[in-house]
């Protein structure tokens, strides 16, 4: 069974073919292009999503026009808006759909009797939740204690593969930035502070590491 399916999604894991079915057959398939907005921040959005295909990232705005990006979630994974639990509650950020996206999407409205006449399915959403919660806090964390030099570093360190020396920029200065929350002026010099030292050779389209064990050392 393909990782796309609802059944492989721990929430929905234990539902019968029925359940399945039922879930299935009330859900919007929904089509988002790269880069188009699912949801703002300030929006009342009562809805729970299952990414079928592509990937969605949720974005932290400030008034001054910088962002944080706080999480992105994958195919198989699941998402809501803070008005499904919370009746008429703004959304905390804004999702966006980081490439091509397919996704399942629910009311509240319509997911609540589901939820209701089954224990386990109300049990295991509970449980996402808590981890959610235990995610957006290792982020506050980070942010709060950690160095902006380790937090570039750890960036480096997550997004590029150790078994690579050379590797594609998939990532803007702007994107960057948006990861670790700060500007792309800073991050520009952190990057070629890591350069002067010898742990990375900046090229326009690529990194090339040197010397990874600096970079951990930056990260811890």
């Amino acid at each position: 069974m393909s990782r796309n399916s609802l059944a492989q999604n721990q929430v929905f894991s234990h539902l019968d073919k029925t359940a399945l079915q039922k879930l299935s057959d009330c859900a919007q398939v929904r089509q988002f292009p790269s880069g188009e907005w699912i949801a703002h921040n300030g929006d009342i959005w009562s809805n729970l999503f299952f990414i079928r295909k592509g990937q969605v990232t949720a974005i932290k705005e400030s008034p001054e026009g910088r962002s944080l990006t706080l999480a992105t979630f994958g195919e198989g994974e699941i998402f809501w808006g803070l008005a499904f639990f919370i009746e008429n509650t703004p959304m905390p950020a804004a999702l966006k759909a980081s490439d091509e996206c397919e996704l399942l999407l629910w009311s509240r409205d319509e997911l609540m009797p589901l939820i209701l006449e089954n224990g386990r399915l109300s049990w295991e959403l509970t449980r996402l939740v808590i981890q959610r919660v235990q995610f957006v806090s290792e982020i506050v964390e980070k942010l709060a204690f950690q160095p902006l030099t380790s937090r570039v570093a750890r960036l480096l360190l997550e997004q590029f593969p150790s078994g690579q020396d050379v590797v594609p920029r998939h990532l803007t200065l702007d994107e960057m930035a948006s990861h670790v929350g700060t500007t792309r002026e800073i991050v520009c010099r952190i990057l070629y502070r890591f350069a002067e030292q010898g742990a990375i050779q900046i090229n326009r389209t690529e990194f090339m590491f040197l010397n990874r064990s600096l970079l951990e050392e930056y990260a811890q």
